[in-house]
């Protein structure tokens, strides 16, 4: 990390903090939801006491920087003379080097000779037997899943009806049920995006292979019942540890689009995430 800010003058970091929740104030008694809620309270009641003096320091420096406390530390950029600084600190844990990397996918078959017709019920879903299932009257309902991805179209046929933030009925309301945590504009996609938005496609292919029903003759998901909210952590197919982390928080306890009121309940029961 020295290195790399050494030869160009400032570089991307975290900076990871000593202190941890203490495991002797997180519940184990109460409901599922009772003891999520203790979870994110402590954690976040952790980092803002031990990260203080912290902040105070690289404002002090008109240092810019993002907080965390799902893992407690803070994102910001720093030259060689910061870090050697932070890293004599004593409540400094380590600092890490916040580079992205690219997304890997398995090699892509050779494109079929003739277009391929889609299946009424894709090879995958009968392949883990999702149909039988459904026959017994599971299929998802009541379950809201997200994907921590490249992103969602949120608007594709076969899965707008299942977002979360649609209703049916032409309201749509993205508080709690989205995050981008790409804070840069590309060309596919804005900077925090206010409304699900795939840079990639992948994303929304995951999703799909999840819930993905257009209603019609085509299931592509394996839960078509359930619904779906989901965080931006790749900047076309590129993330960092920092936006995976930021999805990871916002899924623990979703936000409004400002990023504020946090709230455990609207949490997902099952997260799918690309890293």
């Amino acid at each position: 990390l020295l290195a790399r800010a050494q030869g160009a003058g400032r570089a991307d970091a975290l900076i990871v903090l000593e202190a941890q929740a203490p495991k002797a104030l997180l519940r184990q008694d109460g409901s599922y939801l009772e003891r999520r809620r203790n979870l994110v309270d402590t954690l976040r009641a952790t980092a803002e006491v031990s990260q203080e003096p912290l902040r105070r320091w690289l404002e002090e420096q008109g240092i810019k920087y993002r907080s965390f406390w799902i893992v407690n530390m803070i994102q910001a950029e720093l030259t060689p003379a910061q870090i050697t600084a932070l890293a004599g600190r004593a409540e400094v844990a380590r600092l890490v080097d916040n580079s992205p990397s690219g997304l890997r996918l398995p090699p892509q078959p050779a494109a079929a000779a003739a277009p391929q017709a889609p299946e009424a019920i894709e090879w995958g879903v009968n392949k883990v037997r999702a149909p039988q299932v459904w026959a017994l009257g599971v299929n998802g309902q009541g379950v809201t899943i997200a994907g921590q991805d490249t992103g969602i179209r949120w608007t594709h046929n076969a899965l707008k009806s299942h977002y979360r933030g649609w209703n049916g009925s032409g309201i749509v309301d993205h508080n709690y049920n989205w995050h981008d945590a790409i804070h840069a504009a590309n060309g596919s996609c804005p900077a925090d995006s206010p409304q699900p938005c795939d840079d990639n496609g992948h994303g929304s292919h995951t999703v799909g292979t999840m819930v993905g029903d257009d209603g019609g003759s085509n299931q592509v998901g394996v839960a078509p019942g359930a619904q779906w909210i989901g965080c931006r952590n790749m900047n076309a197919g590129n993330g960092t540890p920092a936006s995976y982390n930021e999805c990871a928080q916002w899924l623990l306890a979703p936000t409004d689009l400002a990023g504020n009121n946090p709230d455990p309940a609207r949490a997902p029961d099952i997260v799918n995430i690309l890293e």
